[in-house]
Formats: C-alpha cells, sequence, structure tokens
C-alpha cells in the first residue's frame, strides 16, 4: 500500500480526514478514535506523521493511527 502516505490531517464535527500525497482524502467518523474526540483541537492539531507518512501521531495524547488501520476500519494503539 506504498500510495498510503499522509500529506495533511484535519477535523470538523464528524469525521478525521487524512489528504494523502497522491491526492485521495481518506474520512472516517471521528467516534472511531475515543481519544481523539475528547481532545482539544489545540492538540489535534498538534500531529506529526511517522513511519515514513504511513502512520500519524499525536504525542500529547500518545496516540498513533495507522493510515492503513483508517481504511481497515480499526482504531488506534496506544504506545506502550
Amino acid at each position: 500500500m506504498s500510495g498510503l502516505i499522509g500529506k495533511k490531517v484535519h477535523f470538523d464535527d464528524k469525521y478525521l480526514h487524512v489528504e494523502l500525497h497522491d491526492g485521495r482524502i481518506i474520512s472516517t467518523p471521528i467516534d472511531w478514535y475515543p481519544d481523539l474526540l475528547a481532545a482539544p483541537v489545540s492538540v489535534l492539531r498538534k500531529y506529526i506523521f511517522i513511519c515514513d507518512g504511513t502512520g500519524i501521531e499525536w504525542s500529547d495524547i500518545d496516540y498513533h493511527l495507522s493510515i492503513e488501520a483508517m481504511l481497515e476500519g480499526r482504531s488506534a494503539t496506544k504506545a506502550a
């Protein structure tokens, strides 16, 4: 799945949107990710892409999300 490289993340009231480098946008319900749903906007804006752009990290809440997992409908993982 080499095309799953993130470029930009944004949110609205219902969805987490990830824009990919190839122009696609993946959108999943924000309520799939309770930690993100509970986080303030200031925290949500402080993300970085990890794993060569295939994952997203919100270090303030120790939350990691695989772009591939978004497509498969899986939730995120917490760091150990």
